[in-house]
């Protein structure tokens, strides 16, 4: 253990401050004219505290803000501040809410931070193509409010009330993708403005269309891009009908290993269960104090079941008989909106629920994927290296499609336990890869990846993204630093 104790390649925030100092004083005062004059002076700031702002998500990379932020209209302006940028030199970084996890708004190289969240309209509805087309600013929460009379909602739920355009650049899912999918599955088309400042519609533009066996399919190349190939000025999302009715429930496990094998047994059983969470003891205790729930300290599943009254009758009986079979109790059914909701705030909550384990300390969060037969021995495995490594954390993850997160406690003034911190994710990262799975299930490579990435898909597959990027971005402008 002690010889994987190396000099963090990771960008950590460090005890001498979170945000440094960046490269504020690079663009000259004629390139600043210039960017107020694509967007107007109220629109571009160089203020010292708004770049800080912009130069860290939620992650515990260190803040490294942009020279300038800009906040364009429209995609026309769009276009036009990334053909000026381009064309000289300078860095772009899109911005949507910040609510990432792996630095992607990090401006390792300073340039010019693109917030795109005043562009907040929702462009165009087709409730009988169950299609929508939204600007980059509008976030899932802002989408299903405005779906709420329509009979249809987007599900893809990471948790934050994230920009969709931004789920689309990180390939986001979460709690309900093991009925849904992820955004891969329920984006149909973009509109992406290249570095040069030309307009591409992935799919064709305005076509929304379920299925095309035209070409390459340039919708799947840009969703999870990183922001590293272009910025995305809409995005034609895919819509599901709200279910006729929904009950979740809550159960309890002696182990890890029966809570994670009643996952698989019920995957396997075809029940279509819309949700499947794992929360561990140590997750659940922090819940139950955060939220205020009084649900077993046990490792736990939370469940969910959508359909007719008639259909989820039958999947919640079949659901009860396996899970009573691989030793579950302490079931607790949840019918009503109100009771539901407060369940599932709850596990929403998980992250700020963690923290408060340890106050004062900050949050890193693994996102490691693996195939469904797997995870009991990927979770089991993953406790006990908690232990072995003397850390802080809960096991929360979305087991439907093998998906779980560390979220692990760090004292920012213990330079040795950020060492520990970083030395137990790229060991579970390699786990993951050892049992056919993935680094990231989510959350995407930004800053801290890149080696497992080049570990995951070989020394082909990095050359041939290489050059991918080459031919989109040949100056490497767009969003540097993040996932090559």
């Amino acid at each position: 253990m002690a010889s994987l104790l190396r000099p963090a390649s990771w960008a950590l925030f460090s005890s001498r401050g979170y945000c440094s100092r960046g490269t504020q004083g690079r663009l000259s005062a004629g390139f600043v004219e210039a960017l107020k004059a694509v967007v107007g002076s109220p629109h571009v700031s160089t203020a010292a505290v708004v770049r800080e702002q912009h130069g860290h998500d939620e992650s515990m990379h260190r803040c490294q803000p942009p020279d300038a932020v800009v906040w364009p209209q429209d995609v026309e302006q769009v276009s036009r501040l990334a053909a000026l940028c381009y064309g000289q030199g300078v860095p772009i970084i899109p911005f949507g809410t910040g609510t990432g996890l792996e630095g992607g708004v990090c401006a390792v190289q300073g340039g010019v931070c693109i917030n795109l969240t005043r562009m907040d309209r929702i462009l165009e509805l087709n409730p009988e193509d169950f299609s929508v087309v939204v600007e980059p600013g509008v976030t899932r929460k802002a989408l299903n409010t405005h779906l709420r009379d329509c009979g249809l909602w987007f599900p893809v739920d990471p948790g934050a009330d994230a920009s969709l355009c931004g789920m689309a650049a990180t390939g986001a899912s979460g709690t309900n993708s093991v009925r849904y999918g992820t955004m891969r599955d329920n984006v149909l088309n973009l509109e992406v403005v290249l570095p040069s400042g030309q307009r591409l519609h992935t799919a064709g533009r305005g076509r929304r269309f379920r299925k095309s066996a035209a070409g390459y399919n340039l919708t799947g190349l840009f969703v999870g891009s990183e922001g590293t190939l272009g910025l995305i000025t809409a995005a034609t999302l895919r819509l599901h009908p709200v279910p006729e009715a929904t009950v979740a429930a809550t159960c309890a496990f002696p182990t890890i290993q029966a809570a994670v094998e009643s996952t698989v047994h019920i995957l396997q059983a075809a029940v279509p269960v819309a949700r499947i969470e794992f929360l561990d003891e140590v997750m659940m205790e922090a819940c139950n104090r955060h939220s205020k729930l009084n649900c077993c300290v046990a490792p736990t599943l939370f469940l969910e079941f959508h359909g007719s009254e008639q259909a989820l009758a039958e999947q919640v009986q079949r659901t009860e008989d396996i899970i009573r079979h691989n030793g579950g109790s302490h079931f607790s059914w949840a019918k009503e909106a109100e009771e539901r909701s407060r369940l599932w705030a709850a596990r929403h909550n998980a992250w700020y629920a963690s923290l408060a384990l340890r106050p004062g300390c900050k949050g890193y969060s693994t996102d490691v994927c693996v195939p469904i037969s797997r995870l009991p021995e990927i979770l089991v495995q993953t406790k006990e290296d908690l232990e072995a490594w003397r850390l802080t954390g809960t096991i929360v993850g979305h087991v439907g499609d093998g998906n779980f997160h560390c979220i692990l406690l760090v004292d920012p003034e213990d330079p040795e336990e950020l060492l520990r911190v970083q030395a137990f994710a790229e060991q579970l990262g390699r786990r993951a890869l050892a049992l056919h799975g993935t680094c990231t299930g989510e959350h995407g490579i930004g800053l801290g990846k890149r080696q497992l990435l080049l570990e995951e898909v070989g020394v082909v597959g990095m050359e041939t993204m290489r050059q991918l990027k080459a031919t989109l971005d040949p100056r490497g402008l767009m969003n540097p630093g993040k996932v090559l």
